[in-house]
């Protein structure tokens, strides 16, 4: 909880508006929602937990704690994109001080992951799967039910992350919704990650999902960095020749054995998969809120809040 109001106080500002009430500052409602994310509670159990913890709120300077209410709209605010990046921002330099990128030698890691839209088990689903493909079996009308596993899917929860593989700190993060392809992501990853560190000559892997001709433009032309990708996308040519695009074909090249993926520092790409795993693990895999912007919001709070973990 000092850790998020260090961080906030150094990025954002004391208060959202000179005539707003100033009961509580931007910096102090921060730590409180990272101290909701990382217990796992809603904001009516966070409230409960910091009324009976007054040390903990006397240590970001409070006097009481703040309402559910209070803290929704808090969210709403500072988990906005624009205050989302200044954190991130001050996120990244601490880390530069403390010299834990380790850019020189770790590469950048790109990778998205989806998250659940509410809380249900696999075991669940797979028994209603089943219900629903024996009672088409017999020939009768399928029970009522809301959506299939493929609606869902389609609406889940997206999060695009750049992840320092030396600390495990994400750089960069883009939270969408839907499935659709990555390559997208590829070039807010990585130009809000090369602004915000002061190394700006390092390596970014990613899997066959960036990969594309004009991504690796983009960080060899334009940024000057070095780009390894799987040169896996799209479809497979019968005849075994080599993908179309020069630094497609490089890759291929690099990427042909497993001890030129060692050599590369392509195999350090799974640690942003750790990254993946570490946030779901910690800080649940399934989100609150009922609306894409909330989940949104849902989503880089739990990347702030990892960061900070880490801190």
């Amino acid at each position: 909880m000092r850790v998020a109001h260090l961080l906030a106080s150094q990025a954002l500002p004391k208060f959202s508006h000179k005539f707003s009430r100033h009961d509580f500052t931007l910096p102090q409602l921060f730590a409180c929602l990272v101290v909701k994310e990382h217990l796992k509670r809603s904001y009516r159990g966070a409230e409960a937990v910091l009324r009976d913890s007054d040390a903990w709120l006397r240590d970001v300077g409070l006097s009481r704690a703040p309402d559910h209410n209070t803290l929704c709209r808090a969210a709403a605010f500072l988990l906005a994109k624009c205050r989302a990046d200044r954190l991130l921002d001050r996120v990244a330099q601490w880390a530069a001080v403390a010299r834990v990128l380790a850019l020189s030698t770790d590469p950048l890691a790109l990778d998205s992951t989806h998250f659940e839209s509410h809380h249900v088990s696999r075991h669940y689903e797979r028994r209603c799967g089943r219900a629903r493909r024996r009672t088409r079996a017999k020939g009768r009308a399928e029970p009522g039910r809301k959506s299939t596993r493929a609606d869902t899917v389609r609406g889940l929860p997206k999060l695009g992350l750049a992840v320092a593989t030396g600390c495990h700190l994400v750089l960069a993060a883009d939270a969408s919704t839907g499935m659709g392809a990555d390559q997208p992501l590829f070039e807010p990853l990585v130009f809000d990650s090369w602004r915000r560190v002061p190394n700006r000559r390092f390596t970014v892997v990613a899997d066959a999902g960036l990969d594309s001709e004009a991504n690796h433009g983009l960080a060899r032309r334009d940024l000057g960095l070095r780009s390894l990708m799987s040169p896996g996308h799209g479809r497979p040519t019968k005849d075994g020749r080599p993908p179309s695009g020069r630094w497609r074909r490089h890759c291929k090249r690099v990427l042909a054995t497993k001890a030129s993926r060692r050599k590369s520092g392509y195999t350090r790409r799974w640690q942003v998969e750790t990254v993946n795993s570490m946030v779901k693990r910690n800080l649940g895999s399934a989100l609150a809120g009922r609306t894409a912007w909330s989940r949104r919001r849902d989503m880089l709070l739990k990347v702030l809040t990892h960061n900070v973990m880490i801190f």
